[in-house]
């Protein structure tokens, strides 16, 4: 019997839309408190042993952030905004405003550091910004002494939108100094710093504007050259340089300088498309989270280095070997900003004690959402971490019951 045009893509896309449609009525139906009770008497025992010491090196950047909370949805914020205008200028007033350390690397220092991590920041700033990160991280004992000090600080103004999904951030940056960074600016102390390290990140291609693909090149090729550690990608977005992005999948994420690939939903879809059509025709047809996560298998397919992806509703490491999916922690969100820094710092400690990929989510995750939930935004220690999990435990027991 003749199959028609595009029979294997369509029963694929089907095979692709009945999983996840099962998948999803399992997080809905209680299966993911069921998975989270799983991890979480592991995750205890984790937690409460003797750890050794870690050396982690991040770089590149750090922001001095302004995150502006307008408590209201797009519509309502145009129209006062309007408003101001059309009377030629003027204030509105009431709105919360917070000046926060900022940059993927600052931030998952610091949520490094709260969990007993040594974490060495190779990052770039001015006079003024280095007085910032030494006032942020005042009783930290972080190594800072391999700042850059440059021309111009980096600076983020984040507004604080509400939707019916939930918070969300629209970015407004200065890149200042981090947009020329790159492995021109580094010193042969650096390189032994980065050698000597377990793990060596580099966060914010799409910030590094000019340099951003030739120092993920450099400084993973150093590692695997000369070094003992493993190396952590998170580009973050990738939308603000996007004509460079298929040079980057080129010559990073598709050499095997990558170890841990870490993305979250939007990245995940983007590198896809760009290695293979069949995620630009899935775009078509699958719900966005469906897509993020069919997205990751593909650049799992692709890829040498592991992809760990992390959202809202869930996180999910793949491999050619296989996945696993653990759902996020249910809880009161009071900021976006900085979740998915809180989320690589709870991931690289779980890879560095080699957690079973299930725990190590669930570190994850649960670093993440004790500081989406904090009234101050301050990561946890081990100590909160353990008391927040067995809060959550609790709960889950009770549910269970109900």
């Amino acid at each position: 019997m003749r199959r028609p045009k595009n029979y294997a893509k369509n029963s694929l896309r089907m095979c692709y839309e009945k999983s996840y449609l099962n998948f999803g009525r399992y997080l809905h139906h209680g299966g993911s408190g069921e998975v989270l009770k799983n991890y979480l008497g592991e995750l205890h025992t984790f937690l409460t042993r003797e750890f050794r010491e870690v050396n982690v090196v991040v770089m590149p950047d750090f922001f001095l952030d302004r995150l502006v909370s307008l408590k209201s949805d797009l519509e309502i914020v145009s129209k006062n905004l309007a408003e101001v205008t059309k009377r030629k200028g003027g204030s509105i007033d009431g709105i919360e405003q917070t000046e926060l350390r900022g940059g993927n690397a600052i931030n998952t220092a610091s949520a490094l550091a709260q969990l007993g991590v040594k974490s060495t920041p190779i990052v770039c700033t001015n006079k003024l910004g280095l007085q910032f990160i030494r006032f942020f991280f005042r009783r930290r004992g972080i190594n800072l002494s391999h700042t850059k000090i440059l021309d111009k600080l980096s600076t983020t103004t984040a507004l604080e939108l509400e939707t019916e999904n939930g918070k969300v951030n629209v970015m407004l940056r200065d890149l200042g100094s981090l947009a020329d960074f790159g492995p021109h600016h580094l010193t042969r102390d650096d390189f032994k710093v980065i050698e000597d390290a377990d793990y060596v990140c580099v966060f914010n291609w799409a910030g590094t504007r000019r340099f951003g693909t030739e120092l993920a090149r450099t400084v993973f090729g150093h590692v695997k050259a000369k070094g003992k550690g493993k190396t952590y990608y998170d580009t973050a977005d990738p939308t603000a340089n996007q004509e460079r992005i298929p040079e980057l999948v080129r010559n990073v994420l598709q050499s095997r300088c990558v170890d841990i690939l870490s993305v979250n939903e939007n990245e995940a879809i983007c590198y896809a498309s760009t290695l293979s059509d069949e995620a630009k025709e899935l775009r078509k047809s699958l719900p966005f989270s469906n897509l993020a996560m069919e997205s990751a298998r593909i650049l799992a397919a692709h890829l040498s280095a592991r992809v760990d992806l992390h959202t809202t509703s869930f996180s999910a490491t793949f491999t050619k070997k296989g996945e696993t999916v653990v759902p996020a922690f249910q809880v009161p969100v009071l900021r976006a900003t900085g979740a998915g820094d809180a989320w690589n710092a709870g991931n690289i400690l779980g890879d560095a004690y080699e957690l079973s990929d299930g725990c190590r989510l669930a570190l994850a995750n649960a670093v993440a959402a004790y500081y989406i939930s904090d009234l101050k935004a301050m990561h946890p220690t081990r100590r909160q971490l353990i008391k927040f999990c067995d809060i959550i435990k609790r709960k889950a027991q009770s549910e269970s019951r109900v």
